[in-house]
């Protein structure tokens, strides 16, 4: 039975972590969720990435710790590299990525919603980055995601403190973006994803790119790439399809291109 499930809807792709009881991580479904997101990044149809856990308790619990049982520093190296790969790509899917939070997300389960453009939590879910109880550190994009999307002061009492949250102190901290009842995220987050349709594929690859900008460059710099990517939208059949539909009273007709 795959432990990584994949099923387009449309123009939406499912990705469900099933490894029961608690979705953990593995390096072969961390390898098929770096090559499932290359795969959907090269498939024009697909504009967003919605990812979930099975079943109602977790969402993931992040890595199996017993693979880290015996002090293996090259098991250590080999799964970083891969949580590393794999988040990385997920980060820079091309289209929007939402993660539906129906449970637990501990660690590297934690990590992947992190890792995405927008979550939405079920009330119940808890969330933390417990590693440092174990002695180890999130490796995998935990200690620069959080702090981003919350500040120094929260990552650092998730982190440092190991203090665990429910979905309504997320999201008042900025670290989930929506809060629905229980049994609703994956509902929620695919129409959310059904709404992106309605967007330019193409210049949603660019506001993308242009947010995550701030990350790692100033603003002083992309600025000139927002005015430049602007005026390069206009090479793109989406950019006249979009105006000329708005002018015509009409749903606009993508080919992402």
């Amino acid at each position: 039975m795959a432990q990584l499930k994949l099923e387009k809807r449309g123009h939406t792709a499912l990705i469900t972590m099933s490894n029961p009881p608690a979705n953990t991580w593995t390096a072969d479904t961390l390898t098929q969720l770096r090559d499932a997101v290359k795969s959907l990044d090269a498939d024009k149809n697909i504009y967003a990435l919605v990812i979930t856990g099975e079943g109602e308790k977790f969402f993931s619990a992040g890595a199996d710790l017993k693979l880290f049982a015996d002090g293996d520093k090259a098991v250590a190296s080999d799964m970083a590299r891969i949580f590393g790969e794999a988040f990385e790509t997920l980060s820079a899917f091309r289209g929007v990525s939402i993660a539906a939070i129906n449970g637990y997300a501990m660690g590297g389960g934690l990590e992947v919603a992190l890792a995405c453009d927008i979550r939405i939590a079920e009330q119940q879910a808890q969330m933390a980055l417990p590693e440092a109880k174990v002695g180890l550190l999130p490796c995998a994009g935990g200690t620069q995601n959080l702090a981003w999307l919350v500040g120094e002061g929260w990552a650092k009492r998730m982190i440092l403190c190991g203090e665990r949250i429910g979905a309504e102190k997320a999201q008042q901290i900025g670290l989930v973006e929506e809060v629905v009842a229980t049994g609703m995220a994956l509902e929620s987050a695919l129409a959310m994803a059904d709404k992106v349709a309605e967007q330019s594929p193409s210049a949603v690859t660019a506001c993308k790119a242009l947010i995550q900008k701030g990350r790692s460059g100033t603003m002083q710099s992309a600025l000139p790439l927002e005015r430049e990517l602007f005026v390069g939208l206009f090479d793109t059949k989406d950019q006249v399809e979009g105006v000329q539909a708005f002018l015509e009273k009409r749903k606009a007709n993508w080919v992402n291109g």
